[in-house]
């Protein structure tokens, strides 16, 4: 036995001894792992499943190492392969086979373990044949074991340090893995989706409605329509109540409403696209924002989700409402017949276009900054001369809220700009209602000669660089640092803005002013002549002083050649005293003439339909009298006090409180016209001639303000108190003053503050109290003078029997 140790314990050192002479490769690479694990320089491989692999199978690495070895020792020394075998402890050769036969080992795939080789050998134990058929029954049974998922706890702080915890959990098979969240949620999209199912619901029900093919009664063709018109309202309310609540996720609606604006059906056709018409504008009103929308195509640029959302929308948004107004377009052309169309024309159609022209007008008020508004006024402004009044009217009222409520003056000049093409085209033969909207423009300071002191500017700026060159090095920083710090200023207060601002207002003076002295050079006799004469007067303070004189002798030509009405002559008169109380007032320009205008036509106002031209009236006196007073002489203020009381006996409560206030005002400014309120009119240069035009020579001096006795005793309770308070002469305390809240008004705000056209009376006319007579009349009475109690009798009885016979005549009758 001694004897056979020996051998196996040289055979085993021969064996050693070859093996260091020839490693194998996996073993090699063992130990390769091994040496950089230990140094620390050991990197992260890919493959980290074999690598973990072999980690935990360190034991059956060195039993690989050792079968390679004498496999590659059979391949050389065939004759010792029995030998080896032996030497092998038995356990490494059962872990061997185990492997071979479960396929662990890549690298031993090809090795195929056979029981029929080993005929000679003895088996596995039995004890260890039972535990291999246990694992493998626990591995094939594992598959159906339901996996198990990890969820981590937070960590306990202990003394040695953190402890990590986790919880296994069931994960049932069933259970959804977690999935990306949607950008929408699913009720959503089913609403969506709700919105197309309801249209097409509507739609498939409309085929069946009624049966063609059997007579039917009208009231079963009305009941029909009545129900295909509930059906439409049902979807329209449904697809623009989807789009109030949330546009960015319902903006396909837009479009379905914009394809039920082509209803064909003809009992519904009309109904239908007034009813989406307005529905859209409403939309389109509430979801259109109030600055201009712009994109620029950037390819190849990656965005958020958020913002492409929001790009998507805007150009949804953008298409649908220039769809929108092209259709709107459409049904407004029904408005405008072309010569040689003999199409006849209903007047449903017409309401229809009127009702899409309201559309258009209110979405331009409403957006005036928002895209396509100059096309809106491109489309618009001409329908200010249609031949239909109610469609001038809608243009024009527009036209005015939107002059009012412009911030910018941008959108203002392309309308102005229109209407100066419009009237120049059409040879100032235009309606009125063109140059109307014009006076509602908020122009009140504008220098039309910003261009020339823009210039002046600029050559002293000049200068002062020449000077800066000359500077020292410290001067010019500092100089630097105050320009620097005066843009700041002018940012802070948004000077920019009103530079731009006040830069439009002055293009559209300009514009406005050419329109009026063409229209008095060209067609001074055109029906928007009085127009243009308001619109002078109106702007009149805006004119350059170049053109003061030039304007005054053509409105002078105005009055004395041409047949102008009464309110033409009054816009004259109003014009040319506007433009000599501002900076004409240092030229050399006398007036008289306009004041002998002015007497003539104030006693074509009174309390008919010329009354209206009163505040015209009202603004003139106050300019030539008041302003002016210093220039007047004093029979010129007696004449026109004197015309201006017999004015307040003509006029309706409101005017004559104007005219009594604008007395009142020449009394307290001029004490020399307390003559007038004298009844002697023995001291004097002649007599009063009411009838002359010329109101120096009229001798109104030698007359007497005797109307206020009258308006004294006026129905209207103010009234009687002016007239009372100037007969007084005007005093501001004590018997027969004012209340101070009518002393501050002015002769316009009096007669606003109280017009009788909205049938308001002020103050308030109590109700009368009902007075019984203290003692009855005498049935009879007894003249003194028998002859003329004689002749009171007989007069009565005849009076007696003429009314006898009348009413016998009219009975027999």
């Amino acid at each position: 036995m001694g004897t056979v140790k020996v051998m196996s314990l040289r055979v085993i050192s021969s064996v050693k001894k070859k093996s260091k002479v020839r490693i194998s490769k996996v073993k090699q690479k063992n130990l390769k792992h091994t040496k950089l694990s230990k140094q620390g320089k050991l990197k992260n491989k890919r493959h980290k499943k074999k690598l973990a692999v072999l980690h935990k199978r360190n034991k059956g690495n060195n039993v690989q190492a050792k079968l390679n070895s004498a496999k590659e020792e059979e391949e050389e020394q065939s004759d010792h392969g029995e030998e080896l075998l032996q030497m092998v402890e038995k356990e490494d050769l059962d872990f061997l086979k185990n492997a071979v036969a479960s396929h662990s080992y890549s690298l031993l795939n090809h090795i195929r373990y056979s029981e029929g080789k080993q005929k000679g050998r003895k088996r596995k134990k039995e004890k260890d044949d039972e535990d291999i058929k246990v694992e493998r029954e626990y591995e094939d049974s594992a598959s159906w074991i339901e996996p198990k998922r990890t969820k981590h706890l937070l960590p306990i702080k202990t003394k040695d340090g953190l402890v990590h915890r986790s919880v296994s959990e069931e994960f049932s098979e069933n259970e959804a893995e977690p999935e990306e969240v949607p950008d929408k949620p699913v009720a959503e999209e089913e609403e969506v989706d709700s919105d197309a199912e309801l249209e097409q619901e509507l739609k498939a029900q409309e085929n069946d409605e009624i049966d063609t093919s059997q007579p039917v009664s009208t009231a079963e063709l009305l009941a029909a329509r009545e129900e295909a018109l509930r059906k439409r309202k049902l979807l329209i309310g449904v697809l623009a109540s989807g789009l109030l609540e949330d546009p960015q996720l319902k903006n396909k609606n837009f479009k379905r409403l914009l394809d039920l604006m082509n209803e064909q059906t003809p009992e519904l056709r009309i109904t239908v696209r007034k009813l989406v018409t307005m529905s859209l504008l409403e939309v389109f009103k509430d979801v259109i924002p109030s600055y201009q929308i712009k994109h620029q195509d950037n390819q190849g640029v990656k965005l958020k989700k958020e913002t492409l959302q929001l790009q998507n929308y805007e150009k949804t948004l953008l298409s649908s409402y220039r769809n929108y107004l092209q259709r709107l377009e459409k049904l407004v052309s029904v408005l405008n017949k072309k010569r040689g169309n003999s199409r006849v024309i209903s007047q449903q159609e017409i309401k229809l276009g009127e009702l899409a022209l309201r559309c258009m007008c209110d979405l331009l008020v409403t957006h005036s900054y928002f895209n396509f508004s100059q096309n809106l006024v491109q489309m618009l402004v001409p329908y200010l001369n249609h031949h239909i009044p109610s469609v001038r009217e809608t243009c024009a009222n527009a036209m005015k809220t939107l002059f009012k409520n412009d911030k910018k003056g941008e959108i203002s000049l392309e309308i102005v700009r229109r209407i100066n093409h419009l009237v120049k085209s059409r040879s100032h033969s235009v309606h009125p209602e063109v140059l109307e909207v014009l006076l509602s423009l908020r122009i009140k300071e504008v220098n039309l000669d910003k261009e020339k002191e823009d210039d002046l500017k600029q050559k002293k700026l000049m200068k002062h660089k020449q000077r800066l060159l000359t500077l020292s090095k410290k001067e010019r920083k500092r100089s630097k640092q105050l320009e620097a710090l005066e843009k700041e200023l002018l940012e802070t207060k948004a000077e920019e803005n009103k530079q731009a601002k006040q830069k439009y207002l002055t293009e559209i003076t300009k514009i406005i002013f050419t329109i009026y002295f063409r229209v008095l050079k060209k067609a001074p006799s055109s029906k928007i002549l009085s127009i243009t004469l308001e619109g002078l007067a109106r702007y009149a303070h805006c004119i350059n002083m170049e053109f003061y004189q030039d304007i005054v002798n053509v409105l002078n030509q105005l009055l004395e050649q041409e047949q102008l009405g009464h309110r033409e002559q009054l816009h004259c008169i109003q014009t040319v005293f506007t433009l000599l109380s501002g900076q004409g007032d240092f030229l050399n320009i006398d007036p008289f003439r306009f004041y002998k205008h002015l007497y003539c036509n104030l006693l074509i106002v009174n309390a008919g339909v010329n009354h209206r031209d009163l505040p015209v009236v009202l603004k003139t006196l106050n300019l030539a009298l008041i302003h002016r007073r210093k220039r007047l002489t004093q029979q010129r203020i007696f004449a026109f006090t004197k015309r201006l009381a017999t004015m307040a006996i003509q006029l309706l409560h409101n005017g004559s409180l104007g005219c009594l206030a604008i007395i009142r005002t020449i009394i307290q400014l001029n004490r020399s016209v307390d003559i007038l309120l004298d009844p002697d009119s023995s001291v004097g240069q002649g007599v009063y001639f009411p009838e002359l035009e010329d109101p120096e020579y009229c001798n109104a001096s030698n007359s007497a303000l005797w109307e206020l006795v009258a308006l004294q005793h006026h129905y209207h309770p103010t009234v009687s108190k002016f007239a009372r308070n100037i007969l007084l002469g005007v005093p501001a305390s004590g018997e027969g003053c004012l209340p101070p809240e009518l002393t501050k008004l002015s002769a316009e705000e009096l007669y606003k503050e109280f017009d009788p056209s909205e049938m308001i009376f002020r103050p308030t006319i109590p109700i009368p109290k009902k007075v019984e007579a203290k003692s009855r009349p005498p049935k009879s009475f007894r003249l003194k003078n028998e002859s003329f109690a004689d002749y009171v009798k007989e007069i009565s009885e005849k009076h007696t029997e003429g009314s006898l016979d009348f009413f016998e005549n009219m009975s027999a009758t």
